[in-house]
């Protein structure tokens, strides 16, 4: 068995360099070092985590998300979750930057409420913080995930 201890970082195929750097400065991140060998930028929030940019890729589907927006359901990450310490704080960041959610906020009785937005390349991320008890109503739109329904 391998043992694994954390995530080390994630890669992100992105089809424009400039946009992709736009749109993650805005969740926190700055370059931290652009590879010279291969089409790889790789950027750091103030966490230390740590994203490779993968500058080369083609948009093939009309600007849709192969994983999540075709009715084939095609193998393979569908998403990545970040943990933000404020939902509100984040949800106010994105609407001041035009970042539209795509879902959300929601709750699925976790304990955690989640909002989901795209990257310009339309990869999903998931933005989540823990639900303060009582904070449910002072959470414009939460809806609440019922499995059962």
């Amino acid at each position: 068995m391998i043992a694994i201890a954390k995530v080390d970082h994630l890669g992100i195929r992105v089809t424009d360099r400039d946009r992709a750097l736009a749109f993650y400065a805005t969740l926190g991140f700055k370059i931290e070092h652009e590879v010279d060998f291969d089409a790889v930028t790789i950027i750091k929030n103030a966490e230390d985590v740590e994203l490779n940019l993968i500058v080369n890729g083609v948009d093939k589907t009309g600007g849709k998300n192969i994983l999540m927006d075709m009715p084939d359901k095609h193998p393979g990450l569908t998403h990545v979750a970040f943990r933000v310490a404020d939902i509100k704080a984040t949800m106010a960041t994105l609407k001041e930057n035009a970042i539209q959610i795509s879902q959300g906020p929601v709750t699925f009785g976790d304990g955690h409420v989640s909002v989901f937005v795209r990257d310009p390349d339309r990869n999903v991320i998931e933005l989540r913080a823990r639900l303060e008890p009582g904070a449910a109503d002072d959470i414009e739109g939460l809806v609440f995930y019922d499995p059962n329904a």
